[in-house]
């Protein structure tokens, strides 16, 4: 028989719904495992034990009382630290501010509780959650279960880690700029962005760009779903959402795998114009394998000629750390930032309302630009990342803007897609002989999430 944690996440929900297994049996299960793991990989920086335990043992009185239980009962996850969970310390991983007690569950974290899910802790990211890896001052950095030495990435990087390393069955992260996708990418999992106001916790108007989305990192298809279905069980009164064409739930998306579709291949980057954007040889071996992946199970794979504005790069940056400008840090406390938070930080403070509202008008220009030319397509396929999961240390071991461009090298593909607001999935297409997975990325059309489940779901079957 299998051990808790080797089950699918929905194999093991099932098991909890069914009275198998007790959410207190889980819960201890798991947490023991974090105990065990956690000191090598770095992934919690608060474990819960206490907490976590309770709300098991309220679980279980919940399903012998015989009412409907939530749709994640009893199934554990954690929270990156920058959510705040009720009665449980949020750092925002910095040095820089104190290290509060939430008295009240943050939205996300709000939703996922009332489903029934189980927060085991909060997990490792970058200061305030600003980079594509997950080292900060104040805890261990985030290590890759694939080679320790390597980071999983970020910002989702600590819960990506835990998800990978089977600490926690799946886990909930955040998007502004490819969070999710690009530490699945890393670590061998399915990190899926949902469309821009999909999840109405941590999506919309909560940030200046419109750029964040909370979404699932998951061992497949199935389990993304399962963990997205969950998630927007709330009302939503976002303006800016786009009703999904699919009748069913996501998990049923995952499950059927249905639909064919043409995809256009491309390995342009908005970045390109302001620095070298190149693939390593697995990058590119990882997407050659997704190429003959997805026309075997049938798609038309086409090449594309996409093309993006140039200006893009400064933009982005500017319109994503605009939020540095007006962070709550004390003058005192600013050399306790970590270098890339307080090169970006001062340059936002600089930044006039003219130039801020510049970058913003780039955006949307670019936005609407880049939807157009995607929707000669059903999809586009592109690199997860552009290079092989980078070694702990590798992005901070020179100045700031250093730091800042390794990250736009090292990712190059994911945050035009949270400017343009659409869904994508990270899926895994090639093991290397070193265990190291790489990946591809499939950006869908507005609202399509289930048709991108579906796909990654025939190339989990067919790869």
């Amino acid at each position: 028989m299998s051990e808790l944690h080797e089950l699918p996440a929905l194999t093991l929900r099932d098991a909890l719904v069914r009275g198998d297994v007790s959410a207190r049996e889980v819960t201890d299960h798991f947490l023991r495992r974090i105990d065990v793991l956690n000191p090598d990989l770095g992934s919690f920086i608060t474990i819960t034990h206490d907490h976590a335990l309770r709300a098991a043992d309220h679980a279980d009185r919940l399903h012998s009382s015989g009412v409907a239980l939530g749709p994640l009962h009893g199934v554990p996850l954690a929270h990156k630290d920058l959510t705040d969970v009720a009665g449980v310390r949020t750092t925002l991983g910095t040095a820089a501010l104190d290290h509060a007690v939430a008295e009240k569950d943050a939205p996300l974290a709000s939703i996922l509780r009332r489903s029934g899910a189980i927060s085991l802790g909060k997990t490792q990211v970058p200061e305030f959650g600003l980079s594509c890896y997950s080292e900060n001052s104040i805890a261990p950095p985030a290590r890759n279960p694939l080679d320790r030495r390597l980071s999983p990435a970020g910002s989702s990087g600590g819960s990506a880690a835990a998800v990978a390393a089977r600490m926690i069955p799946f886990a909930p992260g955040t998007d502004g700029g490819g969070s999710i996708r690009i530490p699945a990418a890393a670590t061998g999992l399915v990190g899926l962005k949902p469309n821009r106001g999909r999840v109405p916790s941590g999506s919309g108007q909560a940030d200046l760009g419109q750029l964040v989305v909370a979404g699932p990192l998951a061992h497949s298809a199935a389990d993304a779903g399962l963990l997205l279905d969950a998630l927007v069980q709330e009302p939503n009164y976002r303006p800016t959402s786009a009703a999904s064409r699919y009748p069913g739930s996501f998990l049923e998306a995952a499950l059927r795998a249905e639909g064919r579709f043409r995809i256009g291949v491309s390995t342009a980057s908005p970045f390109s114009g302001a620095m070298d954007i190149s693939l390593d040889s697995a990058a590119t071996d990882a997407l050659h394998s997704g190429i003959q992946v997805l026309q075997r199970a049938g798609h038309d794979v086409v090449d594309t000629d996409l093309t993006y504005d140039r200006r893009y790069h400064d933009a982005f940056q500017l319109v994503w750390t605009a939020g540095l400008a007006t962070a709550p840090i004390p003058d005192e406390r600013e050399s306790r930032l970590t270098d890339i938070t307080r090169v970006l930080r001062r340059r936002a403070m600089g930044r006039t309302a003219a130039e801020l509202a510049g970058a913003v008008d780039v955006l949307r220009q670019f936005e609407q630009d880049t939807i157009q030319q995607y929707s000669r397509y059903d999809m586009i396929l592109t690199p997860a990342v552009a290079m092989t999961p980078r070694p702990i240390g590798w992005y901070s071991d020179a100045d700031g803007d250093t730091d800042y461009v390794r990250q736009c090298r090292y990712s190059p593909y994911t945050s035009m897609v949270n400017v343009c607001g659409l869904p994508a999935v990270t899926v895994p297409t090639l093991r290397l002989p070193d265990g190291l997975s790489m990946g591809v990325q499939l950006i869908g059309r507005p609202g399509e999430e289930a048709q991108l489940l579906a796909v990654t779901a025939q190339i989990e079957a067919l790869g």
